[in-house]
């Protein structure tokens, strides 16, 4: 009686080969739906919020002074500082708790936690950037805000905005899964981040001893650099790359490290 064929090589190979990717889709869209699909206007909502904070912000500071510190836009000035600090904290909160997010899912052999992060970080970076596209272009299309874009400035700053995003939304991933306690305690200490990231201000009108201070949050060099991609006189010379993008992956590389050998202690499941 003849044996069964044998799967050939390539045929055992293709699933596996793809799975990674298919098991990042399929958690993205229950992530979609999750996040945007239960809740009426969910979609809608995530343009409408950060619009409606820079609209109260630029009224209140409108009652303040007679003219912006750059430009003479309140809502394009502090569009350009609140929408890069709105990407990292959903970002960063996002890839916090993707572990969390996804364990029921990762009881499955072919879904890791790589598999979890890269999907929140794929459809939130996505999801964000289509809404400072779409806030800054309503701004600009109904406002009169005379601002010539550089957009290589601005996809610098965006970039830099993700990439520090992840190194501490990993970097909380790692510390959540050992200490519960953490994620409380992250709450607390990330409060004043938005006071003290350039979203309100401008670096340069700082004094001297504030801006040494200041100038080690790498939250001020993404404002600041995403800002003067709106205003070609304001150069942000202050603007580092190499410090924010060293330090991104310094975070990016230690927590990886950490929780593959926690993951493969148990601590992802």
């Amino acid at each position: 009686m003849p044996s069964a064929a044998l799967p050939s090589k390539a045929t055992i190979a293709r699933p596996a080969r793809f799975q990674t990717g298919r098991a990042i889709l399929a958690l993205m869209l229950r992530e979609m739906g999750s996040s945007y699909g239960r809740s009426p206007g969910g979609y809608l909502w995530a343009i409408l919020s950060p619009l409606g904070a820079v609209v109260i912000i630029s009224v209140g500071f409108s009652l303040l002074a007679h003219s912006p510190p750059l430009g003479t836009s309140f809502m394009l000035f502090y569009a350009t500082g609140y929408l890069p600090f709105d990407l990292y904290s959903q970002l960063s909160n996002r890839i916090g708790a993707a572990l969390r997010f996804s364990r029921p899912l990762m009881a499955f052999p072919r879904v890791t936690w790589m598999d979890a992060v890269l999907a929140r970080l794929l459809l939130n970076s996505l999801a964000q950037i289509t809404v400072f596209c779409i806030v800054i272009i309503g701004i600009m299309g109904f406002v009169d805000t005379r601002s010539l874009l550089d957009i290589t400035r601005i996809a610098t700053g965006l970039a830099m905005a993700i990439c520090f995003a992840t190194g501490v939304g990993l970097m909380n991933c790692l510390l959540i899964g050992y200490f519960q306690i953490w994620e409380r305690l992250w709450e607390i200490v990330s409060k004043p981040l938005f006071l003290i990231s350039g979203v309100v201000f401008l670096f340069d009108e700082m004094p001297p001893l504030v801006q040494t201070l200041l100038w080690w949050n790498p939250l001020v060099h993404i404002t600041g650099l995403v800002r003067s991609g709106f205003y070609p006189n304001y150069h942000a010379d202050y603007v580092s790359l190499p410090y924010v993008f060293g330090l991104s992956l310094c975070l990016i590389m230690f927590a990886m490290v950490f929780l593959r050998r926690g993951y493969l202690a148990g601590l992802g499941r």
